[in-house]
């Protein structure tokens, strides 16, 4: 009898160091993920908490999803990366994805800004800091399958990121714009913010196109529980008092949100667009 076959899915979702959750709850993002992927494709994915291994897993992988909050995949596994994509793959990266590295500024290990990376490169998106976790609206910025069904906008809470988009010729799927400045010795230090476009507004959401394959970046996606909190507070618009909930789901629990994951993996393992 003939092997039943499935699409190949290669899901990374971890903090850093190994092990760490890093201020996320990983272990719901990476369930909720799983139940998307197998409601739409019934597949079973491989699964890593790093990109350590990734080259293993990229020859029978159609769709790479990402949610990291520190691992970042070295020169040569990016290099594979780009390569899988070149012939074909497509790369869902959400929330922490654009992230990696922070270096001391100046020598003071209490001031870290963000460093540019090889994998960025291929995202088309650099995260450069974000302000405490508040309320704003994302707008739709462009039709494509991915914002298929949303509507012009959704009102969400989440941290707010701030991104550098790399690829001038990248699609624009979704933006917002940042109703007050934020603090600017909240996070990671930033020179000059390159996230901040001549209209105001903010990418939150890109496509990029590269070979014959394509990367999707999503910055959305916040979520954390009592034993993986560290937020030290919260903005106004969520709290009156600034008090973190201890339980924050975010975006992931609008409809917004979800019908972007959910498209972004039928548009990843369905190449119809």
């Amino acid at each position: 009898m003939d092997r039943p076959t499935a699409r190949g899915v290669h899901l990374v979702v971890g903090g850093y160091p190994p092990g760490s959750t890093a201020g996320h709850d990983m272990a719901f993002a990476r369930r909720r993920l799983l139940e998307l992927i197998d409601e739409i494709d019934h597949t079973q994915p491989t699964i890593s908490s790093d990109f350590g291994d990734v080259e293993n897993w990229l020859g029978t992988t159609e769709l790479l999803v990402t949610y990291t909050s520190g691992p970042f995949p070295a020169s040569a596994q990016a290099a594979a990366i780009d390569q899988w994509i070149d012939a074909g793959g497509r790369w869902l990266a959400l929330h922490g994805s654009s992230g990696g590295k922070a270096v001391s500024v100046d020598g003071d290990r209490r001031r870290r800004a963000m460093v540019r990376l090889d994998h960025h490169d291929t995202l088309g998106a650099f995260f450069l800091n974000h302000p405490p976790i508040r309320q704003f609206t994302v707008d739709v910025a462009a039709e494509h399958p991915i914002t298929a069904g949303l509507g012009p906008s959704f009102e969400t809470a989440d941290e707010l990121y701030f991104i550098e988009v790399l690829d001038p010729d990248a699609l624009v799927l979704l933006s917002t714009h940042l109703p007050q400045d934020p603090d600017p010795l909240f996070g990671f230090e930033v020179a000059v913010d390159t996230s901040l476009r001549a209209d105001g507004s903010r990418v939150l959401g890109l496509v990029r196109s590269q070979g014959r394959g394509s990367v999707a970046y999503i910055a959305l996606g916040h979520t954390h529980s009592p034993a993986t909190n560290s937020q030290p507070f919260v903005d106004a618009s969520v709290d009156d008092d600034g008090t973190t909930p201890q339980t924050f789901r975010g975006s992931w629990a609008t409809d917004g949100f979800t019908t972007l994951i959910r498209n972004g993996i039928i548009w990843g393992l369905h190449h119809d667009d």
